[in-house]
């Protein structure tokens, strides 16, 4: 691949001293010169391992990957293109090209790596594997679209779109808010092939999957708010429901079969029920704004192309 001096190379790192020489050398020796590390503090040699190896080193000034992305892009990558990446080698710098294609080629504007595709033995753990798929699920119930994988750490996307993602993870989580900033703001998606490699010895993970994956699953309900109102106020108004029917249906076998009448308990499932209805009446109010409001987008959108 010739050099691209329009490709950033971003590598978020945090004690990544055992592979990070490597895989700066690897992206460099794809043609890809201008390689960014933004290190998180690192208690090892990681930066100047990163530096002797012909990266540009910057230390964060936060904390957590999300925080590591936002400020280099917006603070010291001048690219129009970043290439996005874990320094714990197990992403392949020789499917540099297969990421930066779709955008090179105009098709997207956003490219996410599916780790699935040519995931080799070891890479993951079952547990793993099982939390990625419910987790990708969850994504194409909760905002309608299918990346593959959207927790691969190996993107490729603009500067300009990037610019236009209203971002606010700090850590793991960047990948799945990223995912769905890109539905809401309809950014063009690709999702392409890629070979996911199991970290070497002696390298180790900086992720906590029980932890991490409760963080993931809560950063996609809580951004079902603006992006699917109808199913963030419409679960919770359909578990209220649920829980004040279950309860009146107690009392009401309580009462008719041994005369016990549970004065407080159905004070409880009306007041249950009626929250239930309330927030699936608000659900589908809240839905029917945001379809208005991204259809008049669109026509404000066509408007400006066509003038242009």
């Amino acid at each position: 691949m010739t050099s691209r001096d329009d490709v950033c190379v971003l590598l978020p790192t945090y004690n990544e001293a055992a592979t990070i020489a490597d895989v700066v050398e690897g992206y460099r020796a794809e043609g890809l010169e201008n390689v960014l590390v933004i290190d998180g503090g690192s208690g090892d040699d990681t930066r100047e391992r990163a530096a002797e190896a012909g990266a540009r080193v910057v230390e964060q000034s936060g904390d957590g990957k999300g925080q590591a992305i936002r400020e280099a892009v917006r603070e010291h990558v001048d690219a129009d293109y970043v290439l996005m990446a874990d320094a714990d080698a197990t992403y392949d710098a020789a499917d540099a090209d297969v990421m930066l294609e779709p955008l090179l080629a105009g098709e997207a504007e956003h490219v996410i790596g599916d780790r699935f595709a040519d995931m080799r033995e070891g890479a993951m753990t079952r547990l793993n594997r099982i939390g990625n798929r419910l987790i990708n699920g969850a994504f194409r119930l909760i905002h309608g679209e299918d990346y593959g994988d959207i927790l691969s750490g190996y993107r490729a996307f603009t500067r300009e779109s990037f610019q236009h993602l209203t971002l606010s993870a700090e850590g793991f989580g960047i990948e799945t808010e990223m995912a769905v900033e890109c539905v809401k703001h309809d950014v063009p998606v690709a999702v392409v092939p890629i070979t996911y490699r199991p970290r070497p010895s002696g390298s180790d993970t900086n992720l906590n999957p029980v932890r991490d994956g409760g963080i993931i699953f809560l950063e996609l309900f809580r951004k079902a708010k603006t992006n699917n109102p109808l199913f963030y106020f419409g679960s919770v108004g359909a578990a209220s429901t649920t829980a004040g029917l279950s309860v009146a249906a107690y009392v009401l076998y309580d009462w008719l079969a041994y005369g016990i009448g549970h004065q407080i308990l159905a004070i409880v499932a009306a007041a249950g029920v009626l929250l239930g209805f309330q927030l699936l009446m608000f659900g589908f109010l809240a839905d029917m704004m945001l379809s208005l409001h991204r259809e008049q987008i669109r026509r404000l959108d066509g408007q400006r192309d066509g003038g242009g």
